[in-house]
C-alpha cells in the first residue's frame, strides 16, 4: 500500500469513530466504548499495514484480521466501510433484523475473516490460521485483536501456549488494554495482571505501545516485523470511549448506545476534531 501520512490516518480514525457512533445510535444498542478504543489500531492496520484488496476480499494471499473481542464490531464495520468493502450507508442498519451488519462480525460480510463473539475463541482460530499459513509457506500475516477483559478466559492461554510451541511468528496479537470491562474496572473484576510478564512466560515477544499515537503504533509494528521464531503480542494502552469526551474512561459506555442528545454531542465533537485535522 502506498505511504499514508500520520495526519491522514488521524483523520480517517476520526471518521471511523463517527461510524461507530452512527451505527450504535441507529441500532439503539451496541458497544461504543471498546470500539472507540481500537479505532486508531484498526485504521492503521487497514490503511497502512495489511495486504488487502476491497475488490478481492477473499484473495488467497491477503492478511487476515480476527476481531476476537467481537462485540466491538462497530469499529471493524466502520473501518471496512471506510476502505469501501461495502457502502457507508450499511452502518445505519447495524443490528437491524435482516441487515448485513449484525451485533458481532459474521464471515459473510466482505472483509470479515471470522465470525466472532464468544470471548476467547478468536485467538484460537487465529492460531489455526497461522499454523496453516506456516504449513503452506504462505506470506500472509494473521492479526488478532483481544480485549483486556477477554484475556481472563482460560482458552486464551491455551492458544498462547500453542502459538509459542509452534513458533507462529506470522501471528500478531493485540491486547486492547483500556482497563475497563462490562462489570467494572479490570483490576476489581478478575485482574489478569501482570499481562506483559504472563505473555512473556508463555514464550511470546511482548511490545507495549500507546494506542492513540500513530508514531508509537508504527514503531511497535516495525519492531514486530523483526521477530522470528516466536509469536508477538502488542499490549496497547488505550482509553475506552476515546474521542468522545463524555464516554472516555466511563465503564457505562461498554455496551450502551447514545440517545439523540448524546449522539448529536458526540458527532459534533468528532466533526470539530476532523475539521482541525483536515483544515
Amino acid at each position: 500500500m502506498e505511504e499514508i501520512t500520520k495526519k491522514k490516518l488521524q483523520a480517517i480514525a476520526c471518521k471511523v469513530r463517527m461510524g461507530v457512533i452512527e451505527g450504535t445510535y441507529c441500532a439503539k444498542s451496541g458497544h461504543p466504548g471498546g470500539s472507540l478504543s481500537i479505532s486508531d489500531l484498526l485504521t492503521y492496520l487497514y490503511f497502512a499495514k495489511m495486504h488487502i484488496d476491497p475488490k478481492q476480499p477473499e484473495m488467497a494471499d491477503r492478511d487476515r484480521l480476527i476481531l476476537s473481542k467481537g462485540h466491538c464490531a462497530p469499529a471493524l464495520y466502520s473501518v471496512l466501510a471506510q476502505r469501501v468493502f461495502f457502502p457507508w450507508e450499511e452502518l445505519q442498519s447495524l443490528r437491524h433484523i435482516g441487515a448485513m451488519l449484525q451485533g458481532h462480525p459474521c464471515i459473510h460480510i466482505p472483509g470479515v475473516d471470522m465470525s466472532s463473539g464468544s470471548l476467547g475463541q478468536g485467538i484460537s482460530v487465529a492460531c489455526g490460521m497461522a499454523l496453516a499459513g506456516k504449513l503452506n509457506n504462505a506470506a500472509y500475516k494473521i492479526y488478532a485483536v483481544l480485549g483486556d477483559g477477554e484475556i481472563e478466559e482460560g482458552q486464551v492461554w491455551e492458544a498462547a501456549m500453542f502459538a509459542s510451541h509452534y513458533q507462529l511468528d506470522n501471528l500478531l496479537a493485540i491486547v486492547d488494554y483500556n482497563g475497563l470491562q462490562i462489570d467494572g474496572k479490570l483490576s476489581e473484576v478478575c485482574s489478569p495482571e501482570p499481562i506483559p510478564e504472563k505473555f512473556s512466560a508463555f514464550g511470546w515477544h511482548v511490545i507495549q505501545m500507546d494506542a492513540h499515537d500513530f508514531d508509537a503504533i508504527e514503531a511497535a509494528f516495525a519492531e514486530a516485523e523483526q521477530i522470528v521464531g516466536q509469536p508477538v503480542v502488542i499490549i496497547q494502552k488505550s482509553v475506552k470511549g476515546k474521542g468522545v469526551s463524555f464516554m472516555e474512561n466511563q465503564v457505562g459506555w461498554h455496551g450502551k448506545a447514545p440517545n439523540q442528545a448524546e449522539y448529536e454531542q458526540a458527532m459534533a465533537e468528532l466533526q470539530t476534531q476532523l475539521q482541525e485535522l483536515e483544515g
